[in-house]
This record gives C-alpha cells, sequence and structure tokens, in this order.
C-alpha cells in the first residue's frame, strides 16, 4: 500500500532543498529563479488534491530537466510510486540518460536507479542476426537471403555483441545500417518466442525491459507511451495509476496520439495482400507436409478472401466516382463533409468489416497452430522451421484487424456520422507509374479525448512540459488538444536570457504578399544571397516544398556551395557537415523545412541568422486541419482565430528558438512575410514572442 502524502510531506521537501543545494554546490553553479520557480510549482502540483495535473512552459535556458527531476523522484520515492519521463525523440530520451540522471546522482544524495525503454524494433533480435551473418542460412525458411552488401554489417553486429563492445542497440552501432536490413534483424511480439529462444537469456530487448521493471525512473518516448496505453497500460511500462509522468516536449502528445489513432487502407493494395496471404497460408502448409487441419484452414481462407476482394472492388467503384481535388498530379483527395462517409460506401464497408473480422479470426487460428506446435503440443514435420512463420502468421492476423477496424469506422460514420465521434474520414487517390490505388482514411479530430481516458483519468500525476506550449499567451489550446481538464494547473516561466540585448527581429521592407505565391518566392530567390552572406552561418526555414525548391534552384554557385540542403542527405549528417565547415572557419548555411525548426541546437557560432521565408500557418490542404476547421464551423466557432492563428503563432516562436539556445548567443532572425506589420493580428504574434529588438523597414510596398 502507498503510505498517505501527509505522512511523507515534511520529509520530501527537505530532500528536495538538500538536493538542489548539493547540485548547486557540486555544478558549480548559481541558483536560477526560474528553475527555484519550476521546482515549487511542480512539487505542489503533483503532491496536491486531485486532479494532480499540471503544465509548465519553461524558456530556453531554464533548466527544466534538472526542476523537473528534483521535483518528483524524491515524491515518487516518498509515495512509493515510479517516474515515467516520456519524450519526443529517442536523442533527447539518451540525453536524460546518459547525461541528466547521472549528473545527479553525482552531485545530490538521491538514492534512484533509472532505465531506459524504448521500443522492441530498436533492439536487434539474436536468433535473426546469427541466421543471417554467414549469408545463406535461411535457405530452407520462410525468410529472404540477406543481401551480399549487409552481410559484413550482420557478421560485425554479432562479434561486438559476442566480445561485449555493443549492446544490441540500433541508436548505439555508430556504423550505420540501411533501414531495410536492420527491419530483417528484428522482430516484433508477434515473432518473437520469449523463453523458448536459445537466445533469450542475452536478448538485448528483454535485458532492457528487466532492468525497466523495477527501476524508480524510467525513460521512454512518447510513442512508446502511446503505445502501452493502447495495450491497456502497464504491459510495457509502469501502470498508470502507480506512476508520476513527466511528458517533455509535451506539445507534441497530442500529434503522436493522432498518428496513433489514425486508420488507413488502401483498396488495390489490400486485395493484392489478400492474395499473398493466401500463398503464404499455402507455402507454410506445403512446408510443413500440409496438415489436414491448415489444409482445412487454407481452403476457409480462400472463400473468405474471395468474399472480400469482390467487396473491395465494389468499393473501388464508388470511390473511383468520387469528385477528387486537384491536388498534386500524383496525389489528391476527397474529404467526407463532418466526416459523414456515403451510404452506399458504408452499406459496402459494413459487410467488409465483418468480412475481416473473420479473416483476423483464421490468421490467429493459424497463430495458434504455430504456438502449438512449438510447445510442442501439436506435431508437424519440419517443426524446427516454426519459429520463422509465427512473424508472419502474427503480421497477417494484426493487418486484418486494422483493416476491419477501418472499414467498421467507415461503416459507423456512414450518412447520419452519429458513431458519437469527431473523426477526419477522406480517400486518397493515388496515381504510380502503372497504377491507380485509392486510400480510405480516418483521424480523430481530438484525440485528446484518448488521452483523458486512458491516460489523465488513472495516473497519479503528470507534469506536461517543453519550452512552446502557449499560444498567444494562452495554454487553452494546448489543454483541448491534449485532453487535459481546465482546472490543470498552468505556469510559465519565462527565459532568464537576455534578449533585446543578444537577438534583434527584422522585418525588411518588401513588395510582394506570400498570399501571391509566385511573386513572394521570386522575391525570396532575389534576397537570398545577400541574406545569407549576412553572417557566417545562418538557417533558412521554408513553409512549402514548391518555395523551397525554387529557391534553392537559383542560388548563385558562390553561396549554393556554401548550402547544406533538406533531402540531400540525412538530417544529423546534414548538420555534422554544416558545424565542421564553420569550425573550420568556413562558411555555411542550412536550409530546409518545418523539421529544421524545432529540435536543432546550433548554439554559438553555428547559427548567428535565422531566416524565415513567411509565417508558418498550417498547409491548406491538410485534410485533418480542413475536417476541424469545417466543425468548429458548425459549432460558431471561428477557426482562423481559435486553430490557425494560434498553432502559427507556436512555430513561429519555434523556428525563433533556434536561435539563441545559450546565453553567451547572439544573432538576428529575418522574417520575409511583411503580414505581421500590415495585418491587425501580426500584433498578436509579435507579442507571443520573446522580447527581442524589433527592426521593421518601411510599411510601403
Amino acid at each position: 500500500m502507498h503510505r498517505g502524502f501527509r505522512a511523507v510531506e515534511e520529509n520530501y521537501r527537505d530532500l528536495i532543498q538538500t538536493a538542489y543545494r548539493s547540485w548547486l554546490e557540486g555544478r558549480g553553479f548559481k541558483p536560477r529563479r526560474g528553475q527555484r520557480e519550476m521546482i515549487a510549482h511542480v512539487t505542489r502540483a503533483v503532491s496536491g488534491s486531485q486532479p494532480r495535473l499540471c503544465v509548465v512552459e519553461a524558456g530556453t535556458g531554464t533548466g527544466k530537466t534538472v526542476a523537473y527531476c528534483l521535483a518528483v523522484i524524491p515524491l515518487a520515492q516518498a509515495l512509493g510510486m515510479r517516474v515515467l519521463i516520456s519524450t519526443a525523440t529517442v536523442a533527447l530520451q539518451e540525453q536524460v540518460v546518459f547525461g541528466d540522471l547521472p549528473d545527479l546522482q553525482a552531485h545530490t544524495d538521491l538514492d534512484f536507479d533509472f532505465a531506459l525503454a524504448k521500443g522492441r524494433r530498436r533492439y536487434v533480435c539474436l536468433k535473426r542476426l546469427d541466421e543471417r551473418r554467414y549469408g545463406d542460412g535461411a535457405q530452407e525458411s520462410l525468410l529472404e537471403l540477406p543481401e551480399p552488401q549487409d552481410v559484413p554489417t550482420y557478421q560485425g553486429m554479432f562479434a561486438r555483441f559476442e566480445e561485449g563492445t555493443w549492446n544490441g542497440e540500433l541508436d548505439t552501432w555508430e556504423e550505420g545500417v540501411r533501414s531495410r536490413a536492420w527491419s530483417a534483424v528484428t522482430t516484433d511480439h508477434r515473432g518473437c518466442t520469449r523463453n523458448r529462444c536459445g537466445f533469450f537469456a542475452r536478448c538485448p530487448f528483454y535485458q532492457a525491459r528487466r532492468n525497466a521493471e523495477d527501476a524508480l525512473v524510467v525513460v521512454a518516448n512518447h510513442d512508446l507511451v502511446l503505445a502501452d496505453l493502447s495495450l491497456g497500460g502497464g504491459v510495457i511500462l509502469p501502470p498508470p495509476e502507480e506512476t508520476i509522468y513527466v511528458i517533455d516536449e509535451a506539445h507534441h502528445l497530442s500529434d503522436k496520439a493522432r498518428e496513433h489513432l489514425t486508420l488507413r487502407t488502401r483498396l488495390r493494395g489490400t486485395r493484392e495482400w489478400l492474395e499473398q496471404a493466401q500463398t503464404t497460408v499455402g507455402t507454410c502448409a506445403q512446408q510443413f507436409s500440409r496438415p489436414p487441419e491448415l489444409v482445412t484452414l487454407a481452403a476457409a481462407l480462400a472463400d473468405e478472401t474471395a468474399v472480400a476482394t469482390g467487396l473491395i472492388r465494389e468499393a473501388e467503384d464508388l470511390a473511383g466516382q468520387l469528385d477528387f481535388d486537384r491536388g498534386w498530379e500524383e496525389r489528391a483527395n476527397h474529404r467526407f463533409v463532418l466526416g459523414r462517409v456515403p451510404g452506399e460506401i458504408g452499406d459496402v464497408c459494413d459487410p467488409l468489416g465483418g468480412s475481416f473480422n473473420g479473416l483476423a479470426e483464421r490468421f490467429a487460428t493459424f497463430r495458434g497452430y504455430l504456438e502449438d506446435v512449438l510447445a510442442g503440443e501439436r506435431s508437424w514435420p519440419n517443426a524446427y522451421l516454426v519459429e520463422d512463420w509465427l512473424g508472419p502468421a502474427g503480421q497477417l492476423e494484426a493487418r486484418a484487424q486494422e483493416t476491419a477496424a477501418l472499414f467498421r469506422d467507415y461503416a459507423a460514420g456512414a450518412d447520419s456520422g452519429t458513431d458519437g465521434r469527431l473523426m477526419a474520414r477522406w480517400v486518397t487517390r493515388l496515381r504510380f507509374e502503372k497504377e491507380t490505388d485509392l486510400e480510405f482514411v480516418s483521424a480523430p479530430l481530438q484525440p485528446g479525448d484518448t488521452l483523458r481516458e486512458r491516460l489523465w483519468e488513472r495516473c497519479y500525476g503528470a507534469l506536461c512540459t517543453s519550452g512552446t506550449m502557449r499560444a498567444l499567451g494562452s495554454f487553452d489550446r494546448f489543454l483541448e488538444k491534449s485532453g487535459l481538464p481546465e482546472d490543470s494547473r498552468q505556469h510559465f516561466i519565462p527565459s532568464p536570457f537576455d534578449y533585446p540585448r543578444l537577438a534583434s527581429f527584422n522585418v525588411p521592407r518588401m513588395r510582394s504578399d506570400p498570399r501571391d505565391a509566385q511573386a513572394h518566392t521570386e522575391e525570396i530567390a532575389g534576397m537570398l544571397p545577400e541574406l545569407l552572406e549576412l553572417e557566417g552561418s545562418a538557417l533558412a526555414l521554408f513553409s512549402s516544398w514548391r518555395q523551397f525548391r525554387h529557391v534553392v534552384a537559383a542560388l548563385p554557385e558562390r553561396i549554393r556551395e556554401h548550402c547544406r540542403i533538406q533531402d540531400e542527405g540525412s538530417k544529423q549528417a546534414l548538420l555534422r557537415t554544416h558545424r565542421s565547415a564553420v569550425d573550420a572557419g568556413e562558411p555555411s548555411f542550412v536550409l530546409g523545412l518545418a523539421s529544421f525548426a524545432e529540435g536543432v541546437d546550433l548554439p554559438h557560432e553555428y547559427c548567428r541568422h535565422v531566416i524565415i521565408a513567411k509565417l508558418p500557418f498550417a498547409a491548406p490542404d491538410n485534410p485533418v486541419d480542413q475536417a476541424f476547421a469545417e466543425w468548429l464551423e458548425s459549432q460558431g466557432r471561428a477557426p482562423f482565430f481559435e486553430v490557425a492563428l494560434p498553432e502559427a503563432a507556436l512555430r513561429l516562436v519555434q523556428a525563433c528558438g533556434r536561435l539563441i539556445r545559450h546565453e553567451e548567443d547572439h544573432g538576428r532572425i529575418t522574417l520575409l512575410d511583411r503580414r505581421i506589420v500590415t495585418f491587425r493580428y501580426g500584433e498578436s504574434i509579435l507579442a507571443s514572442l520573446p522580447p527581442y529588438r524589433l527592426e521593421i523597414g518601411s510599411r510601403a510596398p
């Protein structure tokens, strides 16, 4: 039983204060007002009465990781709880595990253990690696032979694991590996034989899971947290009821939740997959000398597959008659108004959902037969090959379940849309070189509803924090998206940086308006070379691929040779090349889109100028955004002022945040969009930015 809070309040408060003093002395730091403020706020919120939920926006330089760790770790120890820190990226996850937590252990008297938790696909499967390291070990099984160029990598991985110089994690294999090659030596829970595997005792994944089972602090990422919650919670990670959650980079959580909850299936692709599924089961039956139960199952699958295929063709005919937007040449959408699917399509999707439910049950039976053979409860010839079939059987079952869920969703949303959920539903027409496919998609408009049910209403307490959470000075949009209750404690801690001294925010005079895309693009193409040359390093950010490609193509060679261009290498490789060039005293400029506007750390000389092509409003053709705006309008609300404007302001703050990373930094920000000074809403956007020195050009065209 957990001890009550009153019995431990004094002890843990003393522990926090003592630990903070020790950490400051050990690091030679002076107390930071914002850091003390955050420790106090989180402590009050998470140790108080329900709801023990709080949101804290802490500006760059606050030291928020140390603050929240000092607040929640002693509290968790006092209450017999556990702490789960979740980040948006593996990189930040590792920063916490290999940097912040060891630092706290070294410089405080806090006695706690911690563990890193990642998804199974981040770890090598030693059995699969062993089968592939010789290049010919899988000939008699279902597994494809490895590509010759990957065999030396597999051999090196196995040797270094045996030596103890590699732990089996993808993120610690520094030499790099092709994604397809890595996929061939990992598995999921469906293909894993657990303690029946000869490598189980040394399995990197299970070793990591064992380490995390009893650790006080578990460091995970949002994807893993959401996967655990979808399984009911407490399956992969600690149970929510016994956990204090710290959601770092919390502004990503709702989008991650939407990705997890989005359903999609391609009709033509599904028909082809059904044929492959039949072949897979038939091949399996042949390999095990046609056991009667498997032959019977294959025959039943053939009948059900024929029914499903016919229904899919009907759905293709109906969906092919929809009016699609112009879109790109290879992609166009038809979005259903308010998510309501036409009755004739719903009439086909209803039996399709039932058909794929039946297929999923057949594939579950198929997997059950294989597990029986593995356990020695069913006798088949060539039983030693059964492990290789478990993964494919599980994948067949999972895909059938996911497809059934999509068709059931479309049937529920037909005509009246009275299924009680706010959904965006649309069909995407995909054109390839020789064929066309139609993809049915369904995405929740308010993923926060699911977060509320699965996380906030169950956990002992939670902190959501980030450097950018408020939109136009308010947490309202964040609370709505994430499903947090309105009475969650809210706190803003400004950055300690002296922004007016460190940075200027420039809006130069321009002739064009971004709403005239061609004129705006041409003007930026003419201005960018001179802007880049103002400093020895710069980060230029664009909102559209079309504008980005045109401007890059127009760069003069003297500039182009110093540019690191998105898609001309991996993000990390481009940033490494950029840093190396700057270290060598050469000019270097990074050009990219939204992914470079966040999570890119280029301190000091690595970035002296951030150039932003235009205010980062969301693309107008995003089906989810369109559907949400449509729903807001149906409720008499204003989507531009409630959603589009706040989120553009938030993204602008994030982009500007690439410039000042430390208190010694300095530089300039240039926005090539005069709407911020010519439109009334621009005043609210400017007010949401840090207090940079404003340098506004003439308003005359």
